[in-house]
């Protein structure tokens, strides 16, 4: 079995993927130092408790257990959070990538599929957004997976590196099985936000209510987490054949309102959601959706669980489990 290492395993997008990996036949240790992923979500066996910021642990673990290749979910992603202090992501999410992929060099490690987000692009003047739509963060977040992209160029072009970067548009749901899910803290995410309202009684608050959308909501582009996992399988077989550098779009084409996702959560859920609007966030675009048609063609990949109702459905019950 090919193994493969994927920090950040603990979390959200990345427990999702090691099951996907698992499913698939690979082999799976997981870097995370547990600052904001769950221990329950790992087997124990899998996991080596380290900071990315180490970078002579990350070396030693890869020396230790040779992979093939590297997945990087480990990074802070709250844009609000970003914008407030925004040294604590340049911090995590640049120069602790720039650790570990030090450290894949001391381990003879060259591939690495890199967790990257549509905050690339800021507030394109074209929509859906193609890849070559050009780098325009309007946030911290943003500005932090844009200096990663650039710094694995230029690992490339020096030392033989070779990367898929995944733009991520609005990862959702949870595994079907109910295997793992969404839980955040504090969470952040629209669907267990409205869960939470609709459990609680306490109104969720909307940010927004006056964009230049249908509607007047904010509108992204949903992808279901266990999609969005098999495309980073996808992405590992390309590069253990030998495919060259690539940046992919991860997400349907289509576009969901917060109002829209809202009506969802009620139809899944059969009660209200309590809610209430409150002023933008700031740095939050009116409208992100992706072209993914190059990730189709090149990958093979075609997104199969993320309809809105397909979402809701495998989060509620990930949520009542």
């Amino acid at each position: 079995m090919k193994r493969i290492l994927v920090t950040g395993g603990a979390g959200y997008i990345g427990s999702h993927t090691t099951l996907e990996l698992l499913d698939a036949g690979y082999d799976v240790i997981v870097v995370d130092n547990l600052s904001r992923g769950h221990r329950k979500t790992v087997d124990p066996k899998r996991l080596r408790e380290a900071d990315l910021l180490d970078t002579e642990a990350l070396t030693r673990i890869m020396k230790e257990e040779p992979v093939e290749a590297v997945i990087h979910f480990a990074a802070y992603i709250a844009v609000g959070e970003s914008m407030k202090d925004p040294g604590l992501y340049f911090r995590n999410n640049v120069a602790g990538s720039i650790s570990l992929m030090n450290a894949m060099q001391a381990a003879g490690v060259n591939k690495i599929v890199f967790s990257s987000t549509a905050a690339v692009y800021g507030m394109p003047a074209v929509i859906p957004i193609r890849e070559t739509e050009p780098y325009a963060p309007i946030n911290a977040y943003g500005e932090t997976k844009v200096m990663i992209e650039k710094v694995l160029t230029w690992f490339d072009q020096c030392v033989g590196f070779r990367s898929v970067c995944l733009r991520y548009f609005n990862a959702s749901g949870a595994d079907p099985a109910a295997r793992t899910g969404e839980d955040h803290e504090p969470e952040t995410h629209l669907i267990p936000l409205l869960f939470q309202a609709v459990k609680t009684g306490k109104p969720a608050t909307l940010f927004g209510r006056d964009y230049p959308t249908p509607d007047g909501t904010c509108i992204r582009d949903y992808i279901h987490v266990s999609d969005l996992a098999r495309a980073h399988i996808g992405a590992v077989e390309w590069l253990l054949k030998g495919g060259e550098s690539k940046r992919f779009n991860v997400g349907t084409g289509s576009g969901y309102s917060v109002k829209e996702v809202v009506e969802a959560v009620e139809r899944v859920t059969g009660k209200p959601v309590p809610h209430t609007y409150g002023p933008r966030r700031e740095g939050d675009p009116p409208l992100l959706v992706a072209n993914s048609t190059a990730l189709q063609n090149e990958l093979n990949w075609t997104p199969r669980d993320s309809a809105l109702e397909r979402i809701v459905e495998t989060a509620w019950r990930w949520y009542n489990r």
